[in-house]
């Protein structure tokens, strides 16, 4: 049984409802799935990512993983401080949900004596960037001082690029492969009711990417030329540095594996995950696991180097996520187990560890990345 929205959720779902009928209405009928992604997330004022609503912690709709404990922000500080030292360089951080890794990160780089001059955040949701800025200002408020909000990228960055979490709520183009060949899944109306309707695909490079993965009838999956265009303006703003991208995901061979023919798409509410992204839109974060193969081709046919790719336990691992932890003696319990707990979650196999993956592009940039020092999977890619 899911839980139940307050009257007031309710009345903005339905609002969001109302905004995203509008969509389909007036542009005659019908939208690709993406159109109707981007709108439910980020429709400025009504969007799940654009709106007021509790999105992190046990109150929230799902746990991050800086949620869940300091050590994985404290962990990526120790794995981009050389690349920092090395460019003397800057950080700057895609879509910072409540600020809590920004908080760690900083925390971090300050005793290890590695703080970047600014650490810049780039987040498109005004509610979010609010929270973030009353994370740091209560955590860190000495180096509040180093701490921008961006509005756009800078055509000129040196130094680290920070992702996690990030290119799963990119939109998505949904795929569905017919005997007829692919054809574009969007969204129409029965009544009020939003309702499944296939299209030809009329965008070429998503007609060829669509027809080059040869899916069988029936199988329905995801193409995120969205995540690919983010990473390809990542590479023209990155003079040297590092870009390092941690999230859910497959190589391509097991992101399209023949067992996966309904895709990967999800709704999120209240810490359960469903198959229907029609439902109470604006209170559901919305999310396809990322198809790391392409967002390794992205990178690299903009010039960046793939300089690692490897599990999200191997990277936290190699990067020393387990003396970190050692710093607090098992000997006092209630502060020791829960950090135990969720590292073991971080790095289990069952839990985070292998679905969660990191990926990272360098440019002008020799320094060893630790993270990737065994176990990196770039050759599966």
């Amino acid at each position: 049984m899911l839980p139940a929205p307050s009257q007031d959720a309710l009345a903005h779902s339905q609002h969001v409802a109302a905004h995203l009928r509008a969509l389909i209405e007036d542009a005659g009928g019908w939208i690709p799935f993406s159109r109707y992604m981007e709108a439910a997330l980020y429709a400025p004022g009504l969007g799940y990512y654009a709106a007021g609503a509790m999105k992190f912690g046990a109150a929230g709709d799902f746990i991050t993983a800086p949620e869940m404990t300091p050590l994985f922000g404290r962990t990526l500080a120790h794995a981009i401080a050389p690349v920092l030292a090395e460019t003397g360089g800057e950080v700057l951080e895609l879509g910072a949900g409540s600020g809590r890794l920004a908080a760690d990160v900083l925390g971090e780089l300050e005793r290890l004596g590695a703080l970047p001059a600014r650490y810049c955040i780039l987040e498109v949701s005004a509610d979010l960037r609010q929270r973030q800025q009353e994370t740091l200002a209560r955590e860190l408020p000495h180096l509040r001082e180093r701490v921008q909000w961006m509005d756009a990228l800078q055509e000129h960055f040196s130094g680290v690029i920070l992702g996690n979490e990030v290119l799963d709520a990119l939109p998505v183009e949904l795929v569905h492969c017919t005997d007829a060949g692919p054809q574009m899944r969007g969204v129409a109306l029965d009544g009020d009711a939003f309702t499944w309707q296939d299209r030809q695909i009329a965008d070429p490079v998503l007609r060829t990417r669509a027809e080059a993965l040869n899916l069988p009838p029936g199988y329905v999956s995801e193409i995120n030329l969205t995540a690919e265009a983010l990473i390809a303006s990542l590479a023209q703003s990155l003079d040297s540095g590092l870009i390092l991208m941690i999230d859910y995901g497959f190589g391509r061979a097991e992101y399209y594996h023949p067992q996966r023919n309904m895709g990967t798409l999800r709704a999120h509410y209240r810490h359960h995950a469903l198959d229907d992204p029609f439902y109470l839109p604006g209170l559901c974060d919305l999310t396809a696991h990322v198809d790391f193969s392409a967002i390794a081709a992205a990178g690299q046919v903009c010039g960046l180097t793939l300089a690692g790719y490897a599990s999200q336990a191997n990277f936290l691992l190699n990067a020393g996520v387990a003396d970190l932890l050692m710093q607090t003696t098992p000997e006092d319990a209630a502060a020791y187990l829960p950090q135990a707990n969720a590292v073991q979650r971080l790095v289990s196999p069952a839990e985070m560890g292998e679905l969660f993956k990191a990926i990272a592009f360098t440019r002008a940039c020799d320094v060893p990345l630790a993270g990737f020092a065994r176990g990196d999977r770039r050759h599966t890619l």
